[in-house]
């Protein structure tokens, strides 16, 4: 029996036979064609990415591997990096390459507002709009959001990526984006890749010193945000400011 053969991450891939023991009408893109994306597990979508096995899994095996007891959002989510990616069994470059896009995809959709003119006016409209970014970050990495006199975002720029526990973030890098994009306020964000966005006593103390050279400046720090796992925490809403 001739077995067709496709070249893969410079790796000789055959088709994976325990998918022939799969119903027709249940393999992964049979069944998106059938029933819709909606229908399918997380190691199904995984699957219909990777198109292919390798010789020793099969697509869907991959798949599962890669999304089984969370680690699709715990440890795929938040990665950026293709050789992040190919750490992982089963994904060469060019799977790691599909995979990555379509993470970031899936993070450009979820704050696709960003496109749009959007106002936000209380805490819990920023951190929604921040936590598809932030959530899943395995870095801490703070943001400034640039707001107009009402309160609509006018752009928003990555000022610093930390190690895993802090960032280093200064003054002058904060307000330099607002100053050169003649905002009239700003928030600032940062999230906390342990999940609990509780501040820290450093976070508390950086807040302070934006509040204050915000005033100077005649540029308001509206908020400061921190982004935990789908939780938040806003120095708003604990009326840090009327202090």
């Amino acid at each position: 029996m001739h077995l067709e053969t496709h070249r893969d991450d410079e790796q000789l891939v055959i088709p994976e036979q325990n998918l022939k023991n799969i119903p027709l009408e249940d393999r992964p893109r049979e069944k998106m064609a059938r029933l819709g994306a909606s229908s399918l597990s997380d190691a199904e979508l995984m699957a219909v990415l990777l198109r292919t096995g390798t010789k020793e899994q099969s697509a869907l095996s991959i798949g599962q591997d890669l999304t089984k007891n969370g680690k699709l959002y715990r440890e795929l989510a938040g990665i950026t990096e293709l050789n992040e990616l190919t750490q992982f069994k089963g994904l060469g470059k060019a799977k790691a390459a599909t995979v990555l896009a379509a993470l970031e995809i899936g993070r450009r959709i979820a704050s696709a507002k960003a496109l749009e003119k959007i106002k936000l006016n209380s805490p819990k409209v920023c951190a929604q709009y921040l936590m598809a970014r932030l959530r899943y970050a395995k870095k801490e990495m703070f943001y400034v959001l640039l707001l107009d006199g009402k309160n609509m975002l006018l752009d928003q720029k990555i000022i610093s990526e930390g190690i895993l526990n802090q960032v280093p973030v200064h003054p002058r890098e904060v307000f330099a984006p607002a100053i050169l994009g003649h905002a009239s306020k700003i928030i600032v964000a940062h999230n906390h890749p342990s999940g609990d966005p509780r501040p820290s006593k450093e976070d508390t103390a950086l807040t302070e010193k934006l509040y204050l050279s915000g005033k100077t400046l005649g540029i308001d720090l509206v908020d400061h945000i921190i982004i935990g796992d789908g939780i938040y925490y806003s120095y708003q809403e604990q009326d840090f400011f009327c202090s």
